[in-house]
């Protein structure tokens, strides 16, 4: 259990960190690295959009919500930032364990 919660608590600091790098970096305007964060998002959401899509519609409230680019869009940009936290959250929890 103490495991679980350690690294519970280092994907959420990777989270927060990796939720505060996108304002940092359209500050510094580096808006190729937020496209390439977003790419990296692609395949996984491009996996859960292959849910019901009912499933889809009762989540965001528009039809044809797999079929919409800015829902598509929104979730490759939020599956890229959730891989960069889960990168982030993996040295933290080592680096603690020392």
């Amino acid at each position: 259990m103490p495991n679980l919660m350690r690294f519970s608590l280092c994907l959420f600091a990777g989270l927060l960190l990796s939720g505060l790098c996108l304002p940092v970096l359209m500050l510094l305007g580096r808006f190729d690295w937020i496209a390439l964060l977003v790419a990296t998002g692609k395949p996984m959401a491009h996996l859960a959009l292959l849910l019901p899509g009912e499933l889809w519609t009762q989540l965001t409230g528009v039809e044809d919500a797999a079929n919409n680019p800015h829902v598509r869009s929104f979730l490759e940009m939020c599956m890229g930032v959730a891989q960069l936290g889960l990168l982030l959250a993996l040295p933290i929890y080592r680096l603690g364990k020392k």
